[in-house]
């Protein structure tokens, strides 16, 4: 048996599996039981009462973690002129246009997220092939779409993140709210701004119980079920953390 399967067989013996945690417990576990070298991202699972195979049933969009993800996200800005300056004078880490879709397009890929300007998706929708299996195609949807290159950039750099319930998985929702290293309370800080969004995003065309179910992990360790009718996270909580 390979380390990593054992420390993770490990890690399943240290809590009851067959038990729904209150979130800041949950999150509390996460933390213990993680066991690699490096800083574990810690990630939300949500699964939804939703088929976003039907049009009017797509959850997609983003949110804001107020305590950040704890990565350094790259940015990639498809924008001319002063958009393009705007990007560059806020961080972005690739700014061009007809050459940034050249270089797209020969295989460069350094980058989590990739903000558009709506004149530049003529030319950047030739690069369908290349993004959209990454999850990176821009969408007005979730911001990476717009004339705002600058604050888009400033709030994904600063912790936004995008979220979406894929066609393959059902329905199932997959978030990172930070890193094992966070403290608790920041970690559930991050975990309330996304319930709080998943149930905003509720689609009128869902029917039955919204949010099934919801689990926390982090990279390398066991999944662990938090009460779905115990997902409200108040301050008062988070106060005591």
């Amino acid at each position: 048996m390979s380390s990593k399967g054992k420390k993770y067989t490990d890690a399943t013996k240290r809590f009851d599996r067959t038990r729904s945690y209150a979130p800041a417990e949950a999150l509390g576990l996460v933390k213990s039981l993680a066991s690699a070298k490096f800083d574990e991202t810690v990630e939300m699972s949500i699964r939804l009462g939703v088929d976003p195979r039907k049009a009017d049933q797509v959850i997609r969009g983003t949110v804001a973690l107020p305590a950040g993800t704890g990565k350094t996200v790259r940015v990639a800005v498809f924008a001319a002129g002063a958009a393009a300056e705007e990007a560059r004078a806020a961080g972005a880490d690739f700014v061009g246009a007809d050459d940034l879709v050249v270089q797209v397009d020969g295989g460069m890929m350094d980058f989590d997220v990739a903000i558009a300007t709506p004149d530049l998706m003529g030319q950047v929708g030739r690069l369908g092939r290349k993004l959209g299996p990454r999850g990176l195609m821009p969408n007005p949807k979730t911001g990476t779409v717009t004339t705002e290159v600058g604050k888009a950039v400033t709030d994904f750099k600063g912790g936004r993140v995008e979220y979406r319930a894929d066609t393959r998985s059902r329905g199932v929702v997959q978030v990172p709210i930070g890193k094992v290293s966070f403290d608790q309370a920041d970690l559930l800080k991050n975990f309330r701004a996304v319930v709080d969004e998943v149930q905003r995003a509720k689609p009128a065309a869902a029917k039955g119980k919204y949010i099934k179910s919801v689990a926390v992990s982090s990279t390398m360790g066991p999944g662990v079920d938090i009460d779905a009718n115990s997902l409200r996270v108040t301050d008062e909580e988070l106060a005591a953390l």
